[in-house]
């Protein structure tokens, strides 16, 4: 981590998550109170009570968006609204207090207009910005607490994966399952990631970039990669698990499928089980592989890892329509190409 008094000179070279802005957004909640104490602030770290309850059961949520530079020297927010209201459904979820859109929004744009000579302009690069919620009362009694922070910080980042747009490998996963029907899969909480991340180290030991993981219940039907939403190819027709409660809702995920169907491309939201991946990826079927998230944008997947044998995803390289998506939705959100969707937000 490292705090810096001014931008980095060469963004060009920055990994992710790994430089922050100086200041941040907080306020603070309270029953019989509400929300309360919003300010922007110098970044700094936090004073919290040993029996804070976030500490002992894990009421905590985030969210991950980003903004860019447009055309000049204008800098926008890409689909904030989406990421405001994924946040709330989280947020009921854990049964922590909801955010008022217009408060949040108003809070991201300040924050950014503030900190906005840290929006990196080199290709691949943007400010990326986190959201959290935590459960601040100090009590040790399993309960939902009383009191909550949440804050927004900054942080310039270069691409998630180190060799930008590549391919890369993935593991299967059939022994630890991220999700099951009626936890938390769809919430972005910070568990979800918590239990997915000694089966992540699992697949670094292979030599494996990320995660595939299968339904908890017949651990047969593909759901999602570990940072990321999972889209296939088969037969020209771009198919993606459906949003069962499992998966988290990503708004690249929803840009793509819009994105998709403006090119004429057929889309489905359906079950895809690994054996119809393992014999498409035989027959060549399976024309392409690919993750979206936010913090990877679109990151195309060549080989996919499975009880010891390697499935080369056609010739193993990014495929037409996986790079065709990513170069119009990196396009719109650096405003280089038209925003027909309106999903650019401009900050002021």
């Amino acid at each position: 981590m490292q705090d810096q008094q001014a931008p980095p000179r060469d963004s060009s070279q920055l990994g992710f998550g790994e430089v922050f802005t100086p200041h941040m957004f907080s306020m603070q909640y309270k029953d019989g109170t509400g929300w309360y104490d919003a300010r922007i602030a110098d970044r700094g770290p936090i004073s919290l009570d040993p029996a804070a309850l976030v500490f002992h059961y894990g009421q905590e949520i985030f969210e991950g968006l980003k903004a860019y530079h447009g055309t000049g020297k204008k800098v926008y927010l890409f689909r904030p609204g989406k990421n405001i209201e994924r946040m709330n459904v989280s947020l009921e979820r854990l049964c922590m207090p909801t955010i008022d859109p217009g408060v949040f929004l108003e809070a991201m744009k300040k924050l950014v207009s503030m900190d906005q000579a840290w929006v990196p302009r080199s290709p691949g690069t943007s400010l990326y910005i986190r959201p959290t919620c935590i459960a601040t009362q100090p009590v040790l009694g399993v309960r939902t607490s009383s009191e909550y922070m949440f804050f927004i910080i900054l942080s310039p980042v270069g691409s998630y994966f180190s060799a930008g747009f590549e391919p890369i490998r993935v593991l299967v996963e059939e022994n630890y399952v991220r999700a099951a029907p009626g936890g938390i899969g769809f919430a972005k909480a910070g568990g979800n990631y918590a239990a997915s991340m000694l089966a992540t180290e699992k697949a670094k030991e292979a030599g494996c970039g990320q995660v595939l993981w299968l339904d908890a219940v017949e651990r047969k039907y593909i759901e999602e990669a570990g940072t990321m939403n999972v889209f296939f190819v088969i037969d020209g027709v771009l198919a993606t698990p459906p949003l069962n409660g499992t998966i988290l809702a990503g708004v690249t995920r929803d840009s793509v499928i819009q994105l998709a169907l403006d090119m004429g491309i057929p889309v489905e939201q359906r079950r895809i089980s690994m054996q119809e991946v393992i014999d498409g990826s035989r027959t060549g079927r399976v024309e392409e592989c690919f993750g979206t998230g936010t913090a990877a944008v679109i990151a195309p997947i060549g080989e996919l890892l499975y009880r010891e044998e390697t499935l080369l995803i056609k010739d193993g390289a990014a495929g037409k329509i996986s790079r065709q998506l990513h170069e119009t939705l990196v396009g719109i959100q650096h405003g280089r190409l038209p925003d027909p969707h309106g999903w650019r937000v401009l900050v002021e």
